[in-house]
């Protein structure tokens, strides 16, 4: 399978990694932007409730990826305890900041305390980050691995036979079940999900299934950094690993649903196996093929990911602001010349092409924004 015997993760950068968050993203960003929310093609569309399109695998692949990104940034200095005071501090900062760059965002395209979220994307991204980070500093890969597995039955268990309070019932409705509930308590109705304003798909409770999402992550990316196991190895324990996992999320979804709202058990093995699947085959294609031509279009994506994330806030929204003879750029572009699902599409398309120059110009320059 391998062109090579030898690991070819020893001394270099994995360039598979790389490619694959910038993938991810790109995918974030269409999926985030179509022309019209009325008309989206299935597989880019986030399912109503329960089931999983591809839309809703893009946000466990890139809490996957944050893990692997762990092992390979932390796994030298992690060795010698002198460094953990410093490496924990930096990844609270780097949760902090995430959380607050979410909140700005909102502030700026729409100013206002009163209905500001504080669930968000980037809120889960810094929260799933800094316990992970934790977790690799100081537990044994034992450890994780039994946390990883306490915290899919604990949630399997708290959410299919712990009652509501305010219904006396277990329940895995949108606005009945425990997650909604404890927002509603927390947060207050007002700082949640605009759309439902009763509960949130990156509330506080599915906060820690996303946890064993990066710790999935973590394993995979341990093993991948493995010097004792040549690259043909390495690839068919993970595609295996990968479709046990895909295999295990489908059994489990028989009785507790894949459901990317409430980031079900079922689903962190889902979405972790096709993740496991997803790098398997880009390292095998990129790292060990040298199959690279393709990979330039996503390295400025993955690159400055946060960034080009917190661009597709500003780039849509202020484009969409724009009005020419009363209307707008998707009226006058996309709408009158295609069909209505090709319109949308066609709209989300060329957004993330618009950022991808920004990303583009950024990389060539050498340019990485990090937090």
């Amino acid at each position: 399978m391998a062109k090579n015997s030898k690991p070819t993760t020893q001394n270099s950068r994995l360039l598979s990694l790389d490619v694959f968050r910038g993938i991810t993203v790109a995918a974030m960003i269409l999926v985030n932007n179509p022309g019209d929310w009325g008309h989206i093609y299935t597989p880019i569309e986030h399912s109503k409730w329960n089931g999983c399109t591809l839309a809703d695998l893009i946000f466990p692949a890139f809490l996957f990826i944050v893990g692997v990104s762990i092992v390979y940034s932390m796994e030298r200095k992690v060795a010698s305890p002198s460094n953990h005071g410093k490496m924990l501090w930096g990844a609270l900062r780097r949760g902090v900041i995430l959380i607050a760059i979410s909140l700005i965002i909102q502030l700026i395209l729409h100013p206002s305390f009163e209905h500001l979220r504080f669930p968000g994307v980037l809120q889960r991204i810094g929260v799933v980050f800094f316990i992970c980070a934790l977790l690799y500093i100081k537990a044994s890969q034992r450890v994780r691995d039994w946390l990883f597995v306490i915290l899919l039955i604990g949630y399997y268990l708290l959410m299919n036979f712990v009652p509501v309070p305010d219904t006396g019932i277990a329940s895995l409705n949108p606005e009945t079940n425990m997650g909604a509930w404890l927002d509603r308590i927390i947060f207050t109705p007002n700082h949640l999900w605009v759309e439902s304003h009763t509960w949130d798909p990156e509330g506080l409770l599915g906060t820690l299934p996303a946890i064993a999402t990066g710790l999935f992550g973590i394993r995979v990316g341990t093993w991948l950094k493995r010097r004792d196991r040549d690259d043909s190895v390495k690839v068919s324990w993970m595609f295996t690993y990968g479709v046990a996992a895909v295999v295990l999320g489908l059994i489990w979804d028989l009785f507790f649903p894949i459901n990317k709202a409430l980031w079900t058990s079922s689903f962190v093995l889902y979405a972790g196996g096709w993740s496991t699947i997803a790098l398997a085959f880009s390292y095998w294609l990129i790292d060990v093929q040298g199959y690279k031509g393709f990979t330039s279009f996503f390295l400025p994506f993955g690159a400055n990911a946060i960034t080009a994330y917190v661009l597709s806030d500003f780039v849509p929204h202020y484009i969409n602001k724009i009005r020419i003879g009363g209307s707008s750029i998707y009226q006058i572009l996309f709408e009158p010349h295609f069909s209505a699902y090709n319109a949308s599409l066609f709209c989300a398309i060329v957004m993330m092409l618009l950022i991808w120059i920004l990303m583009w110009i950024l990389y060539i320059r050498k340019i990485y924004i990090k937090v």
